[in-house]
């Protein structure tokens, strides 16, 4: 509101890397941008704009938005930022005006506002002069040293662009001063001056680094739009470098939030006692298996199990043993298992095992396998003592339509061992109970 109401045009862009990639660059007099924003904060912007890109941004002036009074940090940002100032969010129309205006009007410019720098290497004297002349009516500034000592020189211009005459050693000479170049990471965007007769040497230069040719006599119009081409060409660059960067930093977040995901559904679904899955874990994993029996017909069986007496073990021996023996319990559940069979821990003292692909009577086999394998190693404590405990099993398979009822089912054939005397299986349906050979019914 405040400038075009003034007469001036306002082009917006959604981010800085939009802003980046915008064409009209050229005609901005004055850049706003917010201080905070992902994927890039006004503060790296500025730096980006005054330092890789200041080719093309050093006398622009950058403000950026706060919605409070600036700290001490910030200012100490602002200025390594090479930044102009802040403007804050409750402004008035008439304070933007007067903080701006003297900007927009023309009256602002950085301090120490520099010219673009140009290496030109090979360049006779005239032909040097006459570039030089040519380049400061687009800003830029032409530097001539010698030859061999252009890598020199160009570790302190940073030129962005090179001009490379054929007037010292002619095709050769310039092939060795882009060698001198490269050998010390100087790239730059370099522009050829002059004629070059042969397709092989032209080939040569091209693979050396040549991006582009001016012939001679030099016109005017054609080295201002080689030269404006260059900086387009690096600035795009730079923008590419800015997205993939951008990209790099997004695709960092998302492993780390997929990461922390990981973690936290762990968290959520393991028994923090014995490191088995819990009860919300089993709840799915049911309501999957049973669907997938309802629509493919792909058969599981469900286990139940508790440990006999543990309130003797827990009355006797004390709640840190009991929790011992749950621990080492837990362990042989789990080596006993498949990789793609399920253990649970869904109560005190009581387990549920889910078997995939198995078939009732190999469930009840499964669960003969735990109970003589949890019989037939008792547990020593560290104090000296040792703990012999055992487990009854409920075996129990598809049939039911419910989680609810299979868990019922699988129940009853729990308390049927129980009643039986323990330290058995019992399969709901029928199957004959199993139990250790000298045990009673």
């Amino acid at each position: 509101m405040a400038f075009e109401g003034a007469g001036h045009s306002i082009l917006q862009a959604g981010d800085p890397l939009e802003a980046l990639a915008k064409d009209a660059w050229g005609e901005v007099q004055v850049l706003v941008v917010d201080s905070t924003g992902e994927p890039m904060d006004g503060f790296r912007l500025s730096r980006l704009l005054r330092g890789e890109a200041r080719v093309l941004f050093q006398n622009l002036p950058i403000f950026l938005i706060i919605d409070h009074p600036p700290s001490d940090q910030e200012r100490l940002a602002l200025k390594d930022s090479e930044g102009d100032g802040f403007i804050l969010t409750t402004s008035s129309i008439q304070q933007l005006l007067n903080r701006l205006g003297p900007v927009m009007a023309g009256g602002h410019t950085k301090a120490g506002g520099q010219r673009v720098p140009v290496l030109g290497v090979g360049l006779q004297g005239d032909l040097a002069q006459r570039a030089r002349e040519m380049l400061q009516h687009i800003g830029m500034e032409l530097y001539t040293p010698p030859a061999r000592n252009a890598a020199e020189a160009q570790q302190s211009l940073k030129s962005p662009v090179l001009l490379l005459g054929l007037s010292a050693g002619g095709v050769p000479g310039a092939l060795s001063v882009l060698a001198r170049l490269r050998d010390q990471n100087h790239l730059l965007y370099t522009i050829l001056v002059g004629q070059v007769k042969t397709e092989a040497d032209q080939r040569k230069l091209i693979l050396a680094g040549i991006s582009d040719w001016v012939p001679l006599p030099l016109p005017a119009p054609r080295l201002i739009h080689a030269c404006r081409r260059a900086i387009e060409f690096l600035h795009a660059r730079r923008v590419q470098a800015e997205y993939e960067s951008a990209l790099h930093d997004l695709r960092a977040h998302r492993s780390l939030l997929e990461v922390e995901a990981a973690t936290l559904r762990n968290e959520v679904l393991t028994d923090p006692l014995t490191e088995l899955l819990n009860r919300r874990a089993f709840d799915q994993n049911m309501e999957h298996a049973l669907r997938q029996w309802e629509r493919h017909r792909r058969a599981f069986v469900l286990l139940i199990g508790d440990v006999d007496h543990f309130k003797l073990i827990n009355d006797r021996f004390g709640h840190p043993v009991g929790d011992e023996v749950l621990r080492q319990l837990s362990v042989r559940l789990r080596s006993a298992l498949r990789k793609s069979d399920l253990a649970f821990r869904i109560g005190g003292e009581e387990f549920a095992v889910l078997l995939t692909e198995t078939s009732l009577k190999a469930g009840a086999e499964v669960g003969e396998k735990l109970r003589s394998r949890i019989d037939e190693e008792p547990i020593l404590l560290p104090n000296g003592q040792t703990i012999f405990p055992t487990m009854s099993f409920g075996v129990g398979g598809p049939g039911a339509t419910t989680i609810s009822e299979l868990l019922s089912q699988v129940d009853q054939a729990l308390y049927r061992a129980k009643s039986l005397g323990r330290n058995r299986v019992v399969v709901f349906g029928g199957l004959e109970p199993t139990a250790p050979p000298d045990s009673k019914p």
